[in-house]
């Protein structure tokens, strides 16, 4: 059953539509749902990565997606904002498509941006899941907490180191800190919803 699709949407079925889409639209400031066909609807699809790929050509990143009905999947789209991290897969997914003659300006004047206010390498750290040194102190205090730091899970951690990383004041990233500890001297993962034990 096809159920109506949010106001701030767009519906595309081809990678090419998706292009002359951002093509026309990319200077836009709001993102809005992008609304594909699932491969298993038989209709026609494109898929995640085509997404993706085309987004960052225009300097547009994905975010939340969701089930719209039962042919159809939604993803959020929304111009990449100054100052946010990018991920070593999107820095492939770039090398690939300048390599490839694919990358547009507003795209390339978002990577030249990231990379004069250092946003470029604000996920490698924490991508290699580096901690960084108030942590590691903070956590060298309470051993029990260290411990059970180290044996979260991968996306666990990095979720947390991603959002330590992401405090715009020391005040913020301090707290975030001790929030961490105390949380991991309990078995529980800080910046999670809800606090899971492991």
């Amino acid at each position: 059953m096809a159920i109506e699709a949010p106001e701030n949407s767009i519906q595309v079925e081809s990678r090419a539509e998706w292009r002359a889409w951002l093509t026309a639209n990319h200077t836009r400031s709001e993102g809005l749902w992008l609304i594909t066909y699932k491969k298993r609807s038989g209709k026609p699809h494109v898929s995640y990565d085509e997404v993706v790929e085309e987004a960052l050509c225009f300097g547009w990143i994905d975010s939340k997606g969701n089930r719209l009905d039962d042919e159809r999947t939604m993803l959020w789209v929304a111009p990449r904002k100054s100052g946010t991290g990018w991920s070593a897969l999107n820095k492939k997914r770039i090398a690939a498509l300048i390599e490839a003659g694919l990358m547009m300006p507003p795209g390339l004047a978002k990577i030249e941006a990231a990379k004069q206010d250092g946003s470029w390498e604000l996920l490698d750290a924490i991508e290699r899941l580096e901690v960084p040194a108030d942590l590691a102190l903070a956590l060298a205090e309470n051993e029990l907490a260290s411990a059970n730091f180290e044996a979260f899970p991968r996306s666990a951690k990095r979720g947390i180191l991603e959002w330590i990383a992401s405090a715009k004041r020391a005040e913020t990233r301090d707290r975030r800190i001790a929030e961490t500890v105390e949380l991991a001297a309990q078995n529980l993962r800080a910046n999670s919803w809800p606090k899971r034990p492991d």
